[in-house]
């Protein structure tokens, strides 16, 4: 999966108190917390679109490879979830729940192989791998 450099805005949209105007390419977003967090809900959450660009990863991943192999793959879902553990001796840390689920006549061994493949998206490396963030302050206008 070639991944070039994209660039994404984020922008309050002044329609409620931490609604997100997200732009990404020609596609437009919104982003809002939850009423429980003082949102309105207007779409979805900040760790929700860090869980759905790695279940769209990963199942885009898995039906390339089905293509490339000509394994009978006929449909892949991924259902992801978020929370905060505690871990003796590292404090609380963030878990991803990552459950794939396989159509298809796949042999043990090609499911097997389809989870190794999985491990192996993009983002899925990214999230678990060294990353950098470098954050720096546009100048006023």
């Amino acid at each position: 999966m070639a991944h070039e450099r994209s660039e994404v805005v984020v922008a309050e949209n002044g329609a409620g108190r931490y609604q997100q105007q997200v732009t990404a390419g020609r596609h437009r977003l919104i982003a809002d917390e939850p009423a429980k967090m003082g949102g309105e809900d207007a779409g979805p959450a900040p760790f929700d679109y860090l869980l759905t660009a790695l279940g769209a990863c990963t199942s885009m991943t898995l039906r390339m490879y089905a293509e490339v192999k000509k394994l009978p793959l006929t449909r892949v879902s991924v259902t992801l979830s978020h929370e905060k553990i505690e871990i003796e001796g590292k404090g609380k840390i963030d878990r991803i729940t990552r459950n794939i689920k396989l159509e298809g006549d796949l042999t043990p061994e090609q499911r097997t192989r389809m989870l190794e493949i999985a491990n192996r998206c993009p983002v899925h490396r990214t999230l678990s791998g060294n990353l950098e963030i470098d954050s720096t302050l546009a100048a006023n206008d």
